[in-house]
Parts: C-alpha cells; structure tokens; sequence
C-alpha cells in the first residue's frame, strides 16, 4: 500500500485545528508536527490574522537587498551587450569610465544570463599540441598571421572569401578584404596594400593552402616566394593542425559572429561591415590578452618599408649561385635541373654541407637538398631517405 503524501500546507491545517480543539499544549502539539515554538507561534499568528490564506507557503526572498546592482548598471550592461555582443570582462572594462562601483565578473555574467543574453556552448574535448610550430612574438610586427575564414554567399548568392590578416602580438586586425577567390591574383593586391600601409613584418604564419602554399620545393607559392624576396619569412602550421594558429581561428569565430550572421547583400555592402568591425576591434573593443587594453594601443608600423622594386637576393661568396629559368630549372654544369616555378627568375643559392650535398636556399629560406649525383633537388619535407641523405645525417 503507498505511503499517503501530505503537503505543507496539509501538515499547517491540521496543526491548527489540534491548536483549536486545545487538547494539548503548545509544547507538546510543536513536538507532535516536529516544528519549533516559535515557527508553531507563526503559524498561529498569520491564521488569526489572515485566516486559512495565512498558511500558505511564502516566498523566502528578502524584501530588500543592500547590494543589489543599480537598474541604470543594469540597463549599461544591456545594451553594450546588444549593441557589441561582448562577454563580461570587456563590457565591465569599457564600463569603468562611466561608472565607479561596478559588479563583480560573475554578477554580471548573472545579469546577462537573466535577460536572456547567454547562450550555453557545448563543451568540447581539449586536443593537445601536436608539435613545436608555436610562434610567439614578444613585439609588433615580428610576426603575422594571415588566413582566409571560410567562405560564405552574400544575399545575390555570389561567394565571398574574407582574407585576414592580423599581428600576433598585438592582436591589431589589420586587414579584413572581402574577396571572390583565393587566386593570387586576388591576394597579392590586398597584401601590397598592407605592407605600403603597416611595413614588412618578419614572419608570416599561414597555414598550407593556397595561395600561401603549394605542392613546390619549400610549399613555396608565388605569393611566398614574393615575401621571401621582400625579407619576409613565410612561416606554416602543420597539416591538419588549425589548433597552432589558436588565437587567428578564434579571432575568426569573433568575425562570423558580429559581421557574417545575417551575411550583408552583396560583396560591396560585406566590405562596410568588414570596415566597421575593423574600427571596433582594433580602437573600441578590450582585448583579455592584453590585460583588456585595445589592440591598437599595443600596436605600430614596422620600420621596414616596402620598396618599389624587391631587392636582389644575397648569398654568402663562398656559396654557389644559380639563376632559375623560365622553365624554372637551373643549370648545373652542362646539365639541367629542375628547381620550382615559384623560383623562376630568382637566384638560388648553394651551400655544400657534403660531398655532393648541397641545401638549397632561396634568400634565407631553405627550400631543398641537391643530390649532385641523381641531379635533382629534393624537398626537404617530404623527401624519402637516401644513402647519399643518410650519409650527410639529413
């Protein structure tokens, strides 16, 4: 036989009629309902007062509370929220000028998620770092990273591929172009442009697809080829491994929330939003890796200029020098080998390390291993070991 259930409200009732029947005393009765005096003294009390509508259950929410956020806090918090889609540390930080007691982190995150702000994220396993490509600059310009995020239609059903490009330490988007491919025909313009504007950085991460990398000696393609003559060291993530450009994919997240979600209604009028969100980024929107400052408090040109013409590459007097074709082959002796299209029209350089063996550079990238006796220029990524490669311990 089930257990009957009785309600508060049932248990209530019934103390107050063995209270009205005055067969037992007050000590007793609160000890029969397992109630102290003073809650059996209550219970009383609200039923002289109110009648049968004094036992029902009240809310235990205080009437008052001292350290409440202020509704016009509330309000700020709201609409910067609506209005820039940020999380708390950035809205509390840009917050702080105009308001001197502001909530805690966690207060705040309270507000958001009552107003319905929040969404929850769907938690993901944590994937390790597989290698030692990490890169980490300790200044502007020493290093950038340059991407496309994935492609997207406009409303006229055309696709847009958005070209980024970012420094590593400052975190400064400098530039977000809306594009209609990945040629390099497309890119090698909006490059230009950075670099006229921002100087030559050091180093660019990129990961290996086109057009920043190709199936040639080195994964050079046309596009890298050209930063190497500028002095630029194309620098790539390993394949498959998004994870160790982290802090560009995440920036991409960012970028397809406040700029891709609706997509606008053609490339012209995606570019606006793209140069808007530029702005915000870049001088409005506090950044936690930099201690919530904005990226462009942390960030200036780099003195290297581009110059008109890309200088001739130089090669240490003791190392062979070699001019690669059209055809994109040198020659080596009387006879000819195969070097790579992106080196065409460009000196190589040659430094012996073994008899026979030599690395292959161009500027102060190696691209290769020349076996002189097979006459052919192996990838230095992807080649198979050879004696004569055993021999020299590559």
């Amino acid at each position: 036989m089930p257990f009957e259930k009785v309600s508060a409200m049932d248990e209530k009732t019934r103390f107050i009629a063995d209270y009205l029947e005055q067969r037992y005393s007050h000590i007793d009765l609160c000890q029969m309902y397992g109630i102290s005096r003073p809650t059996g003294y209550k219970w009383i009390r609200r039923y002289e007062s109110e009648g049968a509508a004094g036992l029902i259950e009240r809310s235990r929410r205080p009437t008052s509370c001292p350290h409440q956020t202020p509704e016009e806090i509330v309000s700020a918090i709201i609409a910067l929220r609506r209005k820039y889609g940020w999380g708390p540390k950035k809205l509390l930080r840009r917050l702080s000028d105009r308001f001197p007691d502001l909530p805690a982190k966690s207060t705040c995150d309270a507000i958001l998620s009552r107003h319905g702000l929040t969404k929850k994220r769907r938690r993901r396993s944590q994937i390790g770092h597989p290698g030692n490509q990490a890169v980490d600059a300790t200044a502007p310009n020493q290093v950038w990273a340059a991407d496309f995020k994935g492609q997207f239609k406009t409303r006229d059903g055309r696709y847009c591929y958005p070209l980024t490009v970012t420094d590593n330490y400052s975190r400064y988007l400098l530039g977000c172009q809306a594009l209609l491919s990945t040629h390099i025909g497309e890119a090698k313009p909006v490059f230009k442009r950075l670099f006229s504007e921002f100087g030559l950085p050091d180093q660019i991460l990129t990961d290996n697809g086109a057009p920043f990398a190709a199936r040639s000696l080195g994964r050079l393609s046309q596009l890298s080829a050209w930063w190497v003559q500028l002095g630029i060291r194309p620098i790539r993530i390993e394949p498959g491994k998004p994870q160790q450009n982290g802090r560009h994919e995440r920036f991409h997240r960012t970028l397809k929330d406040r700029t891709a979600r609706p997509p606008s209604g053609n490339k012209s009028a995606q570019q606006r939003r793209f140069n808007r969100f530029i702005k915000e980024y870049n001088e409005e929107r506090p950044h936690e890796a930099l201690g919530q400052e904005t990226p462009a408090s942390f960030y200036h040109p780099s003195s290297r200029t581009l110059p008109a013409q890309p200088p001739a590459l130089n090669y240490p007097d003791h190392w062979e020098k070699r001019k690669v074709a059209a055809n994109s082959s040198m020659r080596w002796h009387t006879k000819a080998v195969q070097v790579s299209m992106p080196c065409a029209g460009q000196y190589i350089g040659l430094e012996e390390i073994d008899e026979g063996i030599w690395n292959v550079y161009l500027g102060a990238v190696r691209i290769g291993i020349f076996l002189e006796e097979e006459l052919r220029i192996a990838d230095i990524h992807s080649h198979k070991k050879c004696k004569s490669c055993t021999k020299a311990n590559l």
